[in-house]
């Protein structure tokens, strides 16, 4: 059977008789690969590896460095059928999501910031006999941990940026995803990457733990859950890392009585079944102004039963499956808690158990109405296809409730009124908020949550201020003025 070992300076290496772990399609239950874990003389050589190759790569031009990036840009469209479908057989998601979403977001993130490298700048200042520039320096090595619902296109949205900056990244995989992050170390290698500037590592939380308690580490990128957010934090800032952190969300659609019902249904579905409901921006709480409820409904349980679940590689099938066994058993966990608690279960609720499903971890699309804002299925992240409706009176109210939760990442509104669009967009507090749309994430878009859901921003112009640190430096034209004879 294959075994995954670490991408470091450019080539994989590991160590003889090292731990592993099994790599299993969520889908099928069939073990993919054996999965190396990385642990100190391998920590050690990526380290050593990417301070090496980080001096190199920051002594190109940001012109140089963006062509490099360009064509890593090409080579992950070219292989975007061969590289979703290794993703398909990780995660569990649908082949047609992997295909159009996730390669090509990698792809645009790559592009992009291969066109802002060359751009990166200070400014001047003038004084009266004197002028201060800034410089804006690559901050060193850098740590990526990855989440397993998206792990290309996490790899990207970290490695780009920071490759662009002219830092070094050595990039942790999820345990459960750790296939197509070492496929993109290789294409980093193919377009011109030098050897050390992306290297990639597998392992549990004792790697991880040692990447982020290490003195030459300069940042840490996280995108997962609040817990591990918070134990990272703790232990940055024993070296004063710096820290993006991209954490968890329990997200608000509001839907007022004017919105365009069909549209509002739309991305309704999209925030809560996509990748079967595996996003952290989901709007897994949907709030429906009253006088619309039966409608909303009735449209939403109709489309919604329409979906159809079945192999993931397929590209008739709509939902997928769960990450994993434990994670498929949380999540039907929630779908009784929702039940005890009162919630009406109108759709789903159940684990898809036809031949060939069996196998694998599926749940069918669930969408509970009646619900209150003190159930466990409104107040907690579920992370799979569990829609949770809500009713309003009033815009005042809906604000209130909305924001009355520790997490603060995402959030819509759908109404024709833009003047109350924007309104409503000022007072929620998320770190993004999308009107008449859910989702929608381009690369140009700043993306980061506030309150508990996460620290700093990826993609945009936003995130080079994360992969860079500001020197000033003060230039004298006339005399020291020294009071001292």
């Amino acid at each position: 059977m294959q075994v995954l070992k670490s991408y470091i300076d450019g080539r994989y290496q590991g160590l003889s008789g090292a731990e592993t772990f099994d790599n299993v399609n969520p889908a099928t239950g069939e073990v993919i690969a054996k999965v190396e874990i990385a642990l100190e003389p391998v920590v050690e050589a990526a380290i050593a590896a990417a301070e090496k190759g980080q001096r190199a790569w920051a002594g190109l031009s940001g012109a140089e460095r963006g062509r490099i990036l360009n064509r890593a840009s090409r080579l992950l469209r070219e292989r975007n059928r061969e590289l979703a479908e290794l993703e398909v057989r990780d995660t569990g998601k649908p082949i047609q999501e992997a295909e159009a979403v996730d390669v090509a977001s990698g792809a645009d993130c790559f592009e992009y910031f291969a066109g802002v490298a060359g751009s990166i700048r200070g400014e001047q200042v003038a004084l009266s006999n004197a002028f201060v520039y800034t410089r804006r320096e690559p901050v060193g090595v850098c740590v990526g941990i990855g989440s397993w619902n998206y792990p290309i296109q996490i790899a990207c949205w970290k490695a780009a940026p920071a490759l662009a900056c002219g830092n070094a990244m050595i990039f942790k995989t999820s345990e459960l995803t750790p296939t197509t992050p070492a496929k993109l170390a290789e294409i980093l290698s193919e377009a011109g990457v030098p050897d050390g500037v992306f290297n990639v590592v597998h392992g549990d939380a004792r790697t991880g733990q040692m990447l982020t308690t290490d003195p030459r580490i300069a940042k840490v990128s996280l995108t997962g859950s609040i817990g591990t957010g918070k134990k990272i934090l703790a232990a940055a800032a024993a070296t004063m890392k710096r820290t993006t952190m991209e954490l968890s969300g329990k997200s608000a659609l509001v839907v007022f009585a004017d919105a365009d019902l069909n549209q509002a249904v739309s991305a309704a579905m999209l925030g809560n079944f996509y990748t079967q409901g595996e996003v952290c921006t989901n709007c897994t709480r949907v709030y429906v102004e009253d006088t619309i409820h039966d409608a909303f409904l009735d449209l939403l349980v109709k489309r919604t039963s329409k979906l159809r679940i079945g192999d993931p590689l397929s590209h008739e099938t709509q939902v997928g499956a769960l990450i994993s066994r434990p994670h498929m058993e949380r999540v039907l966990s929630y779908i009784e808690a929702g039940k005890a608690d009162g919630a009406r279960l109108v759709l789903g609720g159940e684990r898809a158990t036809s031949a060939p499903l069996d196998k694998g971890n599926f749940v069918e699309p669930t969408i509970f109405a009646g619900c209150t804002d003190d159930m466990r299925i409104v107040r907690e992240e579920i992370f799979g296809p569990v829609l949770s409706l809500l009713t309003f009176k009033s815009e005042d109210e809906v604000v209130v409730r909305a924001n009355a939760t520790r997490y603060g990442l995402a959030a819509g509104v759908f109404t024709k009124d833009l003047a109350r669009a924007h309104r409503i967009a000022a007072r929620l507090e998320a770190g993004i908020v999308w009107i008449n749309n859910y989702n929608v994430t381009p690369i140009e878009m700043p993306f980061g949550g506030i309150k508990e859901s996460g620290l700093g921003h990826e993609n945009g112009q936003a995130a080079i201020e994360h992969y860079t640190q500001l020197k000033s430096v003060y230039v004298e034209l006339g005399d020291v003025q020294c009071p001292y004879e």
